[in-house]
């Protein structure tokens, strides 16, 4: 199992709600939202026309993706509250088929991964046994 959350993601006047996996080993410099050609023609961020195109290294081998900067603002959402707002990059990759969240991002949203085999989390502003189950995936095809 993997510890995914609920996101609010605002982009402009589109809001979009979606689950995302959480992913300590999506190491990056800036908070960054990966995320699939389908959620991002949904954004209306595809075709990418305001973006640069990178290759990232990955345990699968190169990938291709484009980089928007500082292009959406991302909190989790929660039957216990929200997180605070947190300004991401926005990564679209033709490969990925849900969202996923760098570690940067994960730290300033404040997630806490307590138990990623059950797939337990809460917020680090949270006690410890105020813990909450994963989201179910969500493909974007």
């Amino acid at each position: 199992m993997a510890v995914r959350v609920k996101l609010r993601i605002s982009l402009g006047d589109k809001i979009v709600s979606a689950s995302a996996l959480v992913n300590s080993g999506y190491e990056a410099d800036t908070p960054q939202l990966m995320i699939p050609i389908a959620l991002a023609k949904h954004l209306g961020l595809w075709p990418p026309e305001n973006a640069e195109e990178d290759l990232f290294d990955t345990a699968g081998g190169p990938l291709s993706v484009w980089i928007c900067r500082n292009a959406a603002d991302v909190a989790v959402i929660s039957e216990a509250g929200e997180s605070k707002e947190v300004r991401a990059d926005i990564v679209i990759s033709a490969l990925a088929d849900e969202v996923v969240i760098s570690d940067i991002l994960a730290g300033e949203l404040e997630i806490a991964i307590e138990d990623p085999a059950s797939g337990l989390w809460r917020f680090r502003w949270e006690p410890k046994d105020s813990l909450r189950r994963t989201e179910r995936p969500q493909r974007w095809r």
